[in-house]
């Protein structure tokens, strides 16, 4: 594509004269005559209508397009609508008639096809879609804003045309990148001069039809799109190019701030213009090179103005270049490694220019800036979310805590306390049972206010009580703290909270567990060989009172003198009893102590089974949730570039 030279009849057309319609005049040309008024005082036809003044006048009035009636746009930018060409109104209003009335194009058309991301990339989206619905109860929507804008951004692009690259130049205030947008064009589309800022808006320049989509997108008015001098469709290089003309990034005016941070997170890729006086400005590679580092292979660094170095101070500027974008973390696209592609040139003398079109042409006819764009994106929003997400360390709640809770629950509800109570219970019983009738009848006498059914009341007493609650209020918080351990902070926090909605109740839940499960109701059960120890206990206390009744008798003279007889069986029922009593309390200390433990193993258990439910199981779900969004969280920075190593 040449850069030509208007002639006398285009540069007339541009200024307004050998029309219809002066500037600043409120008459136009008219359909079916020489003159006309028009929408509005002070402008002319919009340029994207099928005609221009010019042309009307070339064709004595008599005829307009049929598509000029109907535009309700008109122009009102001053100079920059003057500039605009024969050949630009004209290609303009092709694409607009394209783009307005579908049905009228021809059948050898080829329809736009919609961008298409690869398996990879769709899997990478899907991943951050479910994570972001999984993280909506956990995180605020600040954190996830950005997530949730790449998304969305990339289901828009998606829908767009897939042939198109859209390509954004942007600069500092006399960086001339205006000056490079024209030499692209072929044509002055872009007001250049000494006048700062001289861009006040966004202006796009597409090669090719079918971008009016991307154009609005951008939210690029009609009045501000343009064509290359030779018309659409015509530069085979550039076949595909929608190049957009920023407003000055460091511009005083804020509007032109915002318009420039807007639409380079629309773009799919950026050329970034400096000049050897401000290519290390501290604000162009702090607020947008280093910040969009991801993004070094949809990124274009060019040093403009080349012409202003004498010798081989252009090169020096350059490799100074170079090491600033090394550490700002840029990747430079040299020996055929991905990443950002840095050229200098001058637009000015159109020295390095065909080198930056080439290199254009070859980016544009790959057609993938704009899936390598969202997927840059994707591992932003991956980058920015990593804090919330993984921290590097090993989290979850281990077997050890888990036990270490039912042990401090069982502590708490007095298992040890009542497992000990229970032997002492079957102890007792079997004392009774089987200690002789003069020890039980003393025995009873001491303990005629005790129960008799052996059930100990646990922790009776309000102090007891009052401790028990702080060791279940202990446990609760230490399980928090370990299950809690290792991750980001608001997975941690809603891992205590629910630890903590779960701990409510708990203690009286205990209580009750402890007069439900800590022992039995009525006697603690005997094995088969009480019967057999009463018999005999029964039988020494026989032969007591047969020896005593025979000595009684004979000291009565009822019966024959014979002391040895009934001393004898005296002194066996005396002896024995205590000896039957003392087998059978060491024969009774194995059953005492398996009864004992049995009560104990089933108060622990229903005191764990208790805090499993209230507290441990809220807490594994927080932890499986975490879990699960972990996941999804690995599969979004999962790429070749090894954007999720240490994730977890």
């Amino acid at each position: 594509m040449a850069t030509a030279i208007p002639s006398k009849a285009t540069t007339d057309a541009a200024t307004g004269r050998g029309t219809g319609r002066r500037p600043g005049s409120g008459s136009t040309v008219g359909s079916g005559s020489g003159t006309g008024t028009g929408p509005n005082p002070g402008t002319g036809p919009h340029p994207g209508t099928g005609s221009t003044p010019n042309t009307a006048a070339r064709t004595g009035g008599g005829a307009t397009s049929d598509a000029e009636p109907d535009s309700e746009e008109v122009w009102d930018d001053g100079l920059i609508a003057r500039r605009v060409t024969e050949a630009n109104a004209a290609a303009l209003a092709a694409e607009r008639a394209s783009a307005v009335e579908p049905a009228h194009r021809g059948p050898g058309h080829q329809a736009q096809s919609p961008l298409a991301y690869d398996g990879p990339l769709r899997s990478r989206l899907d991943a951050l879609r479910e994570l972001v619905g999984l993280s909506r109860t956990r995180l605020d929507n600040a954190t996830l804003a950005e997530a949730g804008r790449v998304l969305d951004e990339a289901a828009s692009r998606r829908k767009l045309s897939g042939r198109h690259t859209v390509v954004a130049l942007a600069g500092a205030t006399g960086s001339g990148k205006s000056q490079l947008f024209n030499a692209l064009a072929g044509v002055a589309i872009s007001e250049t001069g000494v006048r700062r800022p001289t861009t006040a808006a966004p202006i796009a320049c597409s090669w090719s039809d079918g971008a009016a989509g991307l154009i609005d997108r951008l939210g690029i008015p009609g009045r501000l799109r343009r064509r290359p001098l030779n018309g659409p469709d015509s530069d085979g290089p550039l076949r595909g190019l929608v190049l957009i003309d920023l407003p000055d990034h460091d511009s005083a005016a804020v509007q032109h701030r915002e318009q420039v941070d807007r639409i380079l997170k629309l773009v799919d890729a950026v050329i970034w213009v400096v000049d050897p006086e401000k290519y290390a400005d501290a604000v162009l590679h702090e607020r947008y090179l280093r910040p969009m580092a991801g993004h070094a292979e949809v990124m274009f660094i060019v040093l403009n103005q080349v012409d202003r170095l004498p010798g081989d101070a252009a090169d020096q500027v350059l490799d100074d270049l170079r090491r600033l974008l090394d550490e700002d973390g840029i990747a430079l696209g040299e020996y055929g490694e991905p990443g950002a592609t840095v050229l200098a040139l001058s637009a000015l003398t159109g020295e390095g220019v065909g080198d930056l079109r080439e290199a254009l042409g070859e980016f544009v006819a790959e057609r993938g800036a704009a899936a390598r764009r969202v997927s840059a994106d994707v591992d932003a929003a991956a980058s920015e979310l990593r804090p919330v997400y993984a921290t590097g360390r090993r989290s979850g709640l281990s077997e050890e805590a888990r036990e270490e809770f039912a042990a401090r629950l069982a502590d708490a509800v007095g298992a040890t306390a009542a497992g000990e109570a229970a032997e002492r219970a079957w102890l007792r019983n079997a004392n009774r049972a089987c200690g002789t009738p003069w020890l039980r009848l003393w025995r009873w006498y001491q303990g005629r206010g005790e129960s008799t059914t052996g059930r100990i009341q646990v922790r009776a007493q309000a102090d007891e009580e009052a401790t028990a609650r702080q060791r279940v209020e202990q446990a609760v918080r230490t399980v928090a703290d370990r299950a809690s351990a290792g991750l980001p902070t608001p997975w941690a926090q809603a891992v205590r909270e629910s630890a903590v909605r779960g701990s409510q109740g708990l203690s009286e839940a205990l209580d009750d567990l402890a007069a439900r499960a800590g022992l039995p109701p009525g006697r603690p059960p005997r094995p088969g060989w009480w019967p057999v120890a009463v018999l005999v206990q029964a039988s020494m206390t026989l032969l007591q009172i047969v020896g005593g009744a025979w000595l009684a008798g004979q000291i009565a003279g009822v019966m024959a003198p014979n002391l040895g007889v009934p001393v004898l069986l005296m002194v066996c029922g005396i002896v024995g009893g205590p000896l039957v009593e003392w087998a059978c309390r060491m024969a009774a200390r194995g059953p005492a102590r398996r009864y004992g433990q049995e009560a104990e193993r089933r108060l622990r258990e229903a005191a764990a089974s208790c805090g499993r439910a209230r507290v441990l199981d809220p807490v594994a779900s927080e932890l499986l949730r975490y879990r699960e969004v972990r996941e999804q969280y690995g599969k979004v920075v999962r790429s070749g570039s090894g954007a999720g190593a240490g994730v977890g």
